[in-house]
């Protein structure tokens, strides 16, 4: 799989993907991602926070970064650290556990820009989530239920999260 920043040319595709994505957890029964707003993911293109994995010329799952993550994290949040939000893998390309191949890119992001730690999180206590995360190499930190939810999305109200993390040498 090849990793690269997603371009303007990659929005509609991005879009298309958290669709796919909230059409499965709403299949699923688990917390479904809001819509989220155009804005803010051309914000994160613009500013190379959004990546797309292609495989044949085809994109087969993206995410974001941030590297601040306060609201989350809270005193964490001043660790070196880069934080993975919104993976989405298409429809046609899911099983195919994208998440390691992505989990080794981070970690030579990480290691190129002397980040301690990668970071994600999710919504609830997704047991099947928690053991994807952790075979990925995650350590799962625990249930959290955040303090300030103001300015997060919409699926983080009066949310309980799971926390997740690789610590790098």
């Amino acid at each position: 799989m090849k990793i690269a920043n997603c371009t303007i040319e990659d929005f509609e595709e991005i879009l298309n993907l958290y669709e796919q994505a909230r059409a499965l957890q709403t299949q699923l029964k688990m917390v479904v991602w809001p819509t989220f707003s155009k804005e803010m993911i051309l914000q994160e293109i613009l500013e190379k926070r959004q990546f797309k994995g292609v495989i044949n010329n085809e994109v087969v799952c993206v995410w974001a970064v941030a590297f601040s993550d306060p609201l989350i994290w809270e005193e964490k949040n001043k660790d070196a650290a880069i934080y993975i939000h919104r993976i989405a893998t298409n429809k046609k390309y899911r099983g195919h556990h994208y998440v390691k191949n992505i989990v080794t890119w981070a970690v030579k992001h990480s290691l190129k820009n002397n980040y301690k730690y990668i970071r994600l999180d999710t919504v609830g206590d997704n047991t099947g989530l928690i053991n994807h995360y952790r075979k990925c190499g995650f350590q799962f930190l625990g249930l959290y239920k955040l303090k300030e939810t103001k300015g997060l999305p919409n699926h983080y109200q009066n949310a309980t999260v799971s926390l997740f993390e690789i610590e790098l040498p």
